[in-house]
């Protein structure tokens, strides 16, 4: 009997518009990849889904969206999604993180998908339900993992980014998400050294909304380098709230404020990882991936 098939795209989400290209576009690059299987989006953040449900009642914001699949406006997390996917026949489903680091939502997914897929509820009928979770864009960091390859990989896909710094004649610096309880500062620090490994000429440094590196970290490694302009971008897929808020909002939040007090010229770009076709492929080849290891064809 022929599988039924499906890839789920698991993110955080966001409720600001300027932000969904980061979104969507990584759905349309899995859409090319596998154009008769379908793509569904999975929104992880219970606010933000509440936010679109109470948009989708709003007629005059749904017809004044300019941008966006009618499918944001009924969005659902990760375990509702396979639960109505199942109902409608899929037997095969390929649940793709679309995060940076293996910290605590990722972790949060795969325990839950794990448990799922170890559950009975989802598995009667005449083919049981198989499941796999594709890696985060940092790969993950288990025994026997190509990370390296996969920092690496990264760094290649943000190219763009290192010739925008190299143009400027500045720093590169990434405001990464990070974690109050995931030790993800180590990852981020790997992936900063991916970088300058590759673009030598550029001054790569990281930061973190959460955890350490701090951004005050960051201001002593551009000072004792030399820095006096820097190219600030936020290593996130969607430059949502914490790219408008954290990275160029006012004082004393905003570290684009905070830098220029501290005597740099700093040059902001609000757009997100995923806008970015290099990137968003890195999600498509590790679905492509965690579907071949699971024996999941993807049409």
């Amino acid at each position: 009997m022929e599988q039924k098939s499906a890839v789920i795209l698991a993110m955080f989400g966001t409720t600001v518009e300027e932000a969904l290209p980061g979104l969507l576009n990584i759905r349309a690059k899995m859409v090319e990849h596998c154009p008769v299987t379908p793509v569904r989006l999975a929104f992880t953040s219970k606010i933000i889904r509440r936010v679109w449900r109470e948009r989708a009642a709003d007629d005059d914001y749904r017809s004044a969206l300019p941008q966006g699949p009618a499918e944001l406006f009924a969005v659902r997390g990760p375990l509702a999604t396979i639960a109505g996917l199942r109902h409608a026949g899929y037997t095969a489903l390929v649940i793709q993180p679309v995060h940076i680091a293996p910290a605590e939502e990722y972790q949060d997914l795969r325990s839950s998908v794990e448990a799922l897929a170890a559950s009975t509820a989802l598995h009667q009928g005449v083919r049981p339900l198989n499941l796999a979770v594709g890696r985060p864009a940092l790969g993950t960091a288990g025994t026997g993992d190509a990370q390296g390859d996969e920092l690496v990989a990264a760094a290649q896909a943000l190219a763009a980014d290192a010739e925008l710094a190299r143009t400027q004649q500045a720093a590169l610096l990434y405001m990464g998400h990070g974690s109050k309880y995931f030790p993800a500062g180590p990852l981020y620090q790997r992936f900063a050294e991916a970088m300058r490994s590759l673009y030598p000429d550029v001054l790569t440094a990281i930061a973190l909304v959460e955890g350490m590196p701090s951004v005050q970290d960051a201001l002593r490694l551009l000072r004792q380098e030399g820095a006096t302009r820097v190219v600030l971008k936020p290593l996130m897929v969607a430059a949502g709230d914490h790219a408008r808020k954290d990275m160029v909002g006012p004082p004393p939040r905003g570290w684009q404020s905070f830098l220029s007090s501290e005597g740099f010229t700093v040059v902001p770009v609000l757009s997100g990882l995923g806008e970015h076709d290099p990137f968003a492929a890195i999600f498509v080849r590790h679905a492509a991936a965690a579907a071949a290891q699971a024996g999941i064809v993807l049409r």
